[in-house]
């Protein structure tokens, strides 16, 4: 690996690009996951990357991370080229990355987990900690770490470890950050403050790339957008050609059929899941919905407003402190998960990396986890056929497109919209009654954003009872019959029909917010 001790001016090193990527290619197993791909990244520049799922995104910042070696191509930083043998080399270069799935320790402190591999200063040899905090507290701050540093990371929610990993970059001092989709869990107020982290850095010198599939955060942050599809680099804007339509349209290879609205009078049909007064404190308070036969009925709000809470009550994650629900006009209380499947009630949860799949394991045995019966060789014989797992397997991987080349390949090896798809193929062999999806197309691209709305849709066509949990306000108007907006623990509003919108979810979510503020 070249170092920086070459001697070059100030001028011809402010004329280069920061980090030069040129023909890079890497195949896994057979499949080429780069082809060929280019991108230069200035000083002190925010550069998008957008991309579909699989479009190479990932494995280029694998490789900038010195996480993966590439087969062929160059990179340059400085002007020079570099080999990336490793993550230290990369940093040792100036290169930081906070990637999509968190990087933390979970028996360690908000403090130890900040400053991983950073020299601290030191008290009689020993790690002089409350130095080393008076130092970090304040970027933490900056950051809007509101959390004790002397903490431990396990008990702080997924917004907060966004910021750790966030505060930890900033400590490092990097050249180039990298941000791979950093606001997926973040609230309003934390995007913003995101938002200024990012212009301040640029500002100082610093590059960020920038990775996300949320297009308006790529156009009111990036100096330079590049496209990615299907591994290669196909398009690349500049700030005053930067435009949501012509972005989208080069990430899909064409324009994006968008799903025609559907309001319909789903009331009108029987309920089959009726709530009533449902509390578990202090999330959800006092909470009472029904929900119809082919319904999909959106649940909107900011975080931290005790949507996902809900839906875990509704599965029987969580018990009930007060409250009563029916399914099928019988009473239903579940007091665990399964009891909920066995039920007729499945869930598709926020975070599929830890609470619905075996990374480890492969598609097949994925997506059979919730309907074993139908792969045991007998009702006799209750052993695993894996003929019949692998040609169930087989239908979810043909009807929902997941790109893979076998159903034995570990799930965790997928990109995040296949492994989405995986999950909700699991509940299309079920069949469940009633199907919550809590935020079904976080980090997922545009395209499979489309086919995931569209399978859904066809869900709720069949007869089944759909709630869709959604921080998204954009994505509810499109996809519900009603929706039901939460603010404090409780349903504050309800829209049906035209009322549905965008501008509708966000007013009652911070009108209510600041409501609750007052009293």
């Amino acid at each position: 690996m070249l170092t920086h001790s070459d001697t070059r001016s100030e001028a011809e090193a402010a004329a280069l690009p920061l980090v030069s990527v040129r023909g890079l290619s890497k195949s896994f197993g057979g499949v080429q996951a780069l082809k060929g791909v280019s991108i230069d990244i200035a000083p002190g520049e925010v550069h998008g990357l957008v991309g579909a799922n699989g479009a190479g995104k990932s494995t280029l910042i694998r490789t900038l991370a010195g996480l993966v070696l590439p087969d062929a191509g160059e990179i340059r930083v400085d002007g020079r080229p570099v080999s990336l043998p490793g993550p230290s080399a990369a940093t040792d270069l100036g290169m930081n990355f906070i990637h999509q799935e968190l990087a933390f320790v979970p028996g360690m402190t908000v403090l130890e987990n900040i400053t991983l591999g950073i020299p601290k200063p030191t008290r009689f040899g020993m790690v002089d900690w409350k130095a080393t905090a008076r130092e970090i507290a304040p970027i933490a701050a900056r950051v809007g770490i509101t959390a004790p540093l002397s903490a431990n990371v396990s008990g702080l929610s997924t917004a907060e470890n966004w910021l750790v990993n966030i505060c930890r970059a900033l400590v490092r001092k990097a050249r180039l950050i990298v941000m791979d989709e950093p606001t997926a869990s973040l609230s309003a107020g934390e995007v913003e403050k995101l938002f200024t982290i990012v212009e301040d850095l640029s500002a100082s010198g610093v590059a960020v790339l920038y990775v996300s599939h949320r297009l308006d955060e790529i156009l009111r942050l990036c100096d330079r957008v590049t496209v990615f599809r299907d591994g290669r680099s196909v398009a690349g804007f500049e700030r005053v050609d930067l435009a949501h339509g012509r972005l989208v349209e080069a990430i899909v290879g064409g324009k994006v059929e968008r799903l025609e609205s559907r309001h319909e009078q789903a009331s009108a049909t029987e309920v089959v899941l009726s709530v009533r007064n449902v509390a578990s404190l202090p999330m959800v308070r006092d909470v009472s919905l029904d929900l119809h036969r082919g319904e999909v009925l959106g649940i909107g709000g900011l975080v931290g407003a005790g949507r996902s809470e809900l839906a875990r009550l509704i599965f029987g994650a969580d018990r009930l402190d007060a409250g009563s629900m029916t399914l099928d006009g019988r009473p239903y209380a579940p007091r665990s998960p399964s009891a909920a499947v066995k039920a007729g009630v499945g869930l598709v949860p926020e975070e599929r990396r830890t609470e619905a799949l075996i990374l480890s394991k492969s598609i097949a045995f994925n997506a059979l986890l919730a309907n074993l019966e139908k792969a045991v060789k007998s009702p006799l014989l209750p052993l695993i056929d894996g003929q019949k797992r692998k040609t169930h397997a087989e239908v979810i991987i043909r009807d929902l497109a997941i790109k893979t080349d076998s159903v034995d390949k570990a799930v965790g090896k997928l990109s995040g919209g296949n492994q989405q798809k995986v999950v909700i193929g699991r509940w299309l062999l079920k069949k469940p009654r009633v199907l919550i999806l809590d935020e079904p197309t976080r980090g997922v691209d545009i395209g499979a954003r489309a086919e995931i709305h569209r399978l859904i849709r066809k869900l709720a066509d069949d007869g089944m009872a759909v709630i869709v949990v959604s921080s998204d306000p954009e994505e509810l108007p499109d996809l519900s019959d009603r929706v039901l907006v939460m603010a404090e623990g409780r349903i504050v509003r309800e829209l049906s029909g035209g009322a549905i919108s965008r501008t509708a979810i966000i007013e009652a979510s911070y009108q209510a917010k600041e409501q609750s503020g007052k009293r």
